[in-house]
Formats: structure tokens, C-alpha cells, sequence
């Protein structure tokens, strides 16, 4: 099969690959779409050691069924694989398994024709859902996951609370048009890139921010604040911005520098929430908003083809894109 494959540090090339072989449980996906994730774009910078080259990297998957009693029924992949015996699994938290494996991490993934994946990670998708579309589940169960737990440790309502998203990327929009979906208007979406606060400007009933050019947001201002980029310098911002008794999730994973200021977060009762992944409840509902079109037309999605995805990941890389997601198709 052909498959996209990372070889080095800032280096991705597209080649041929042996054809995956089902282990017992699992099917083997024809891979329609695979949308690159912020933690693809890690690897591909050499600062995830859990990612080692040569790897196909690639999680965020939809396809169909090769064969089979279902074959070529469509299907969105649950890409974290989890033992659904422990006791993480036995009590709802099956994402903080610790025996969890991820496609595209240690396991080949979905840059290909081709994966493998277990049967029971597989979410049936409707006949009139695209595979792009599709394509966008894991994210937008990553953003779902983590407006849960925001609910869960706030005294009110999502849709009370005012709330910051810092990063207007794929995980950081999605945050977004939830909240709108959960009926939240007093809402400020911070990102850096120009053509993406524009992007943000017409997808979201929200107000946006220029963190560079805008004059700074007001200290102690907001009930809620979600970090989808995850760096020293937007932790820094978060904790500003949060009022006290406030809600800080932590979502992105760019870096791990800088302080956090721990004496606001105690004297003030910050709660700080960090978030990974999802459960499978979590995808499951992803995928039931997006077919129900709950999130807009998901015009801001740029796709491009397997075969061009070095090309895709150097743009990304040196921030000729405004998308806020690109998904790779197999020829």
C-alpha cells in the first residue's frame, strides 16, 4: 500500500508499505480520510519521543469496512485502544487506561490506504455524512471531553459561564461552536494567526482576539478558560485571565516551560483541569453532532491528498494555511 511515512525530524515521505495484517479482534479499514493533528505536527518536529521514526503517523481516521459480513460499511475509528479491563475502563475513564495504546503513536496509523484497528473501536456512520467530515470525530470528542469536565467542576451552567478559548486550531474551534451549540455567547476565541481569526470571526458567535495586536484582556474576567495550545506563554495568559473561583482546562500539549502561578491558583481556588483524549461516550456523541450538521458546514476544513501530505505538513509548518484542520485522502 502507499502510505505516508515519518522518517526524520521535519520529514515525512509518501512510499510504499508492507499491507497491514488483522491481529484476531481487529478489521482491516480502507482509509478514506485522516486529518492531521496538532500531535502529528509534534512528531513531525522531533519533540514527541513516544512517536519514533519510521512511523506512519495519524489517528483522526474514517474509511469503510475491506471485507466481511460489513464489508464496505462506513465507519469513523475510535483511535485510542484501550484493555476495558481495568479499573480505569470498569469506572467510565477508559482514556486514562494504562495500558492504552494510540494509532500513529507506537502503532502504525492512518496515513495509508490501509489500518487495522479492533472491531469495537469502530462508530457506524450514516449514509450522509462525508468522510471528511467524519474525519473530524477525534477532535471534536477531544473538545467534548474536555467541555464535560469543565461542566463537572463549574458551579453553573456552561451556557452562564464566560469563557476564553486560547487557539482558534481545529480542537480550540471546535470548543468553540460547541459552546455555541450549548447555547454560550459570552465567549472570546484568542488566536495569533490572522487568516484563522477571520476563519474563527465567521464560523463562531463569539468575539475574537488578537493576542499580539489587541489591547490585553481584562485580569480576573473569566469563569472559564480553555487552553487548546498548551504552552508556557498561554498557561500564563490563562491564569490572568481567570477570576477567582474560576474553571482553567488545560487541553494542548506544545510545551512544558514556564511557571504556572500556583499562589493565584490557591489563594483564588482555581480549579485547573487537565484533559486527555476521550471515551468512547465521548466519540460516540462527537459523532452524532456532527451528523446532525450541530457544529455549521465545516467549510473551514481544507483536504488534500495523501500523496502531496509532505507538502501539507511543511505549510503547516511554516504557516501557509489558514485552515484550522487539513485531512489527507488516499488516491
Amino acid at each position: 500500500m502507499k502510505a505516508l511515512v515519518y522518517t526524520d525530524t521535519n520529514e515525512v515521505i509518501y512510499r510504499d508499505e508492507p499491507d497491514p495484517v488483522p491481529e484476531p479482534g481487529d478489521v482491516l479499514l480502507k482509509i478514506a480520510a485522516t486529518g492531521i493533528c496538532g500531535s502529528d505536527m509534534h512528531a513531525y518536529h522531533g519533540q514527541d519521543p513516544r512517536r519514533v521514526p519510521p512511523l506512519i503517523l495519524g489517528h483522526e481516521v474514517s474509511g469503510s469496512l475491506v471485507s466481511g459480513a460489513d464489508a464496505g460499511q462506513r465507519f469513523v475509528v475510535n483511535p485510542l485502544i484501550t484493555c476495558g479491563q481495568c479499573e480505569a475502563c470498569d469506572t467510565g475513564h477508559s482514556n486514562l487506561c494504562a495500558a492504552r495504546e494510540l494509532i500513529g503513536m507506537r502503532l502504525a496509523g492512518a496515513y495509508a490506504e490501509y489500518v487495522t484497528i479492533p472491531k469495537r473501536n469502530l462508530i457506524e456512520l450514516s449514509a450522509d455524512i462525508s468522510f471528511v467530515a467524519a474525519a473530524l470525530t477525534e477532535p471534536t470528542a477531544t473538545a467534548l471531553h474536555a467541555l464535560n469536565l469543565a461542566r463537572l467542576h463549574s458551579s453553573r451552567p456552561l451556557a452562564e459561564l464566560k469563557t476564553l478559548v486560547i487557539g482558534g486550531g481545529a480542537v480550540g474551534l471546535l470548543a468553540a461552536l460547541l459552546l455555541n451549540m450549548y447555547g454560550c455567547r459570552d465567549l472570546v476565541v484568542a488566536e495569533t494567526h490572522a487568516e484563522r481569526r477571520r476563519s474563527v470571526a465567521e464560523h463562531v458567535d463569539c468575539q475574537v482576539h488578537d493576542p499580539i495586536n489587541d489591547k490585553a484582556l481584562a485580569a480576573d474576567a473569566f469563569d472559564l478558560v480553555i487552553d487548546a495550545v498548551g504552552g508556557g506563554i498561554t498557561r500564563k495568559s490563562a491564569m490572568a485571565a481567570i477570576k477567582p473561583g474560576g474553571t482553567f482546562v488545560h487541553i494542548g500539549l506544545m510545551d512544558s516551560a514556564g511557571e504556572l502561578d500556583i499562589r493565584k491558583l490557591t489563594l483564588f481556588e482555581i480549579t485547573l483541569v487537565g484533559v486527555y483524549c476521550y471515551t468512547m461516550a465521548d466519540m460516540r456523541a462527537a459523532a452524532q453532532a456532527i451528523q446532525k450538521g450541530q457544529l455549521g458546514d465545516l467549510s473551514w476544513v481544507e483536504t488534500r491528498p495523501l500523496a502531496e501530505g509532505a507538502r501539507a505538513f511543511d505549510d503547516l509548518d511554516k504557516g501557509r494555511t489558514a485552515a484550522a484542520k487539513l485531512v489527507l485522502i488516499p488516491d
